[in-house]
């Protein structure tokens, strides 16, 4: 069946198993999944690939970078750079616009990005999802009575705090935080807390969070 499709031009073969539907003018995209469809179960879309799908870098380059979790008799294959890691799990893989692709955190790892951050990293990090959605502008470690407000939106009346197990693993910090909530709630602010993972791993979750409340 496949063969007379493909005789027939209604499949157009892009890798083995791996057919184009009708035509082969395939967006970047449909080459990426292509090729993760190609190297097997576990495969996930990675490295400079992954980082420009999650817009974390402007570029990437022609080749399409996937992680397999093993060999398992999986051959390199024209167009796509195969990564082996045997590390490579359930919680380092999610779908973004349906591709297996890792994660933030994991692309951040894999392409030799991943430090301990700062409270300023993860600011700014923040502040950019902010631009790149289009979202008000807040202010940034606004004044409101005693307390330093990470994000700041007075006029609406939300207050985004930004957490990190760095600085926020403590008991005392743990029951500060809950005392601050407190007394912002009372002052009528909405809160919002943010993990950093949250910023890493689901930035669309962060956005959505926002946005429903400005």
């Amino acid at each position: 069946m496949v063969t007379r499709r493909v005789q027939s031009g209604r499949l157009h073969r892009i890798y083995r198993g791996v057919y184009a539907v009708g035509h082969t003018n395939l967006s970047r995209e449909g080459r990426w999944i292509a090729a993760v469809f190609a190297c097997g179960e576990g495969a996930a879309l990675s490295h400079c690939s992954a980082a420009h799908l999650w817009k974390l870098s402007p570029t990437s380059s022609a080749t399409s970078h996937v992680t397999v979790p093993s060999r398992n008799g999986r051959r390199k294959r024209p167009g796509i750079r195969l990564h082996y890691r045997a590390d490579l799990g359930p919680r380092d893989t999610t779908l973004r616009h349906n591709i297996p692709v890792t994660t933030p955190a994991r692309t951040k790892r894999d392409m030799g990005w991943t430090k301990e951050r700062t409270r300023s990293d993860l600011e700014r990090e923040f502040l950019r999802l902010i631009r790149r959605h289009d979202l008000p502008l807040p202010e940034v470690n606004g004044k409101l009575g005693p307390y330093e407000i990470d994000f700041l939106w007075r006029e609406q009346k939300i207050a985004v705090e930004l957490d990190s197990y760095a600085y926020h693993s403590s008991r005392a910090s743990f029951a500060s935080d809950r005392a601050r909530d407190r007394e912002l709630q009372e002052r009528g602010f909405d809160v919002l807390r943010f993990a950093d993972t949250e910023l890493d791993e689901s930035p669309d979750v962060v956005v959505a969070a926002l946005r429903a409340r400005l």
